[in-house]
């Protein structure tokens, strides 16, 4: 297993198989996602466009098995900046981690770790003073939530992230169960990058 940083060409060039990655990571709890190869193409677009983009590959052989993705967060303006109207927090300040998706099989080693470290590192050369992600909000009764189930709010916790209070963004997408697209809520967390944290590996 190895973990490559993408930028520019060879970043465009393994999106396709993010968009895979993303599609079947994300059917399960909590996101429930019901994608499609079209708009998966579509919403990754943005970091085909930008020159800042960065993406995190975990690598078993030459297939890409775990992908962690960030660009600076007013290339995501339209989504999401009006849950930070309030917030006291300039997007231009900010570098936001999109999606962490890696396979089951390989989680465990550490991978979810340098997904941060790396994403972070490349923040911090373009001059950010934050990053920040989200994560969507499920009810605890949810049907198809797993008994099994452990958030990974404590993974977050040691990376320096706290959620901040009253940013959270609406986001539509199908679910697994659905026929329709329904509204769902995201809650940013979000961290100083001049607090160092030390590498771990439990995720």
């Amino acid at each position: 297993m190895r973990v490559e940083v993408l930028t520019g060409a060879a970043l465009a060039a393994a999106l396709d198989d993010v968009a895979r990655l993303r599609m079947q990571v994300f059917r399960s709890w909590p996101y429930l996602y019901d994608g499609d190869l079209e708009y998966e193409r579509s919403y990754l677009q943005t970091y085909r466009d930008s020159d800042r983009a960065v993406l995190v590959g975990a690598f078993d052989g030459d297939r890409l098995v775990g992908a962690s993705t960030g660009a600076p967060m007013l290339e995501h303006a339209d989504d999401f900046s009006a849950a930070f109207d309030s917030s006291g927090l300039a997007l231009k300040d900010l570098f936001y981690c999109a999606e962490s998706v890696l396979l089951p099989e390989c989680r465990g080693q550490g991978i979810g770790h340098q997904f941060f470290d790396q994403r972070e590192a490349h923040a911090r050369r373009l001059g950010f003073a934050h990053t920040a992600f989200c994560s969507v909000i499920r009810a605890a009764d949810h049907p198809l939530r797993p008994t099994d189930y452990v958030p990974l709010d404590g993974f977050w916790r040691k990376r320096g992230y706290a959620p901040l209070e009253g940013v959270v963004a609406q986001f539509r997408w199908k679910d697994i169960d659905s026929s329709d697209e329904s509204a769902k809520s995201l809650q940013f967390w979000s961290r100083r990058l001049d607090v160092a944290t030390h590498l771990q590996t439990d995720a």
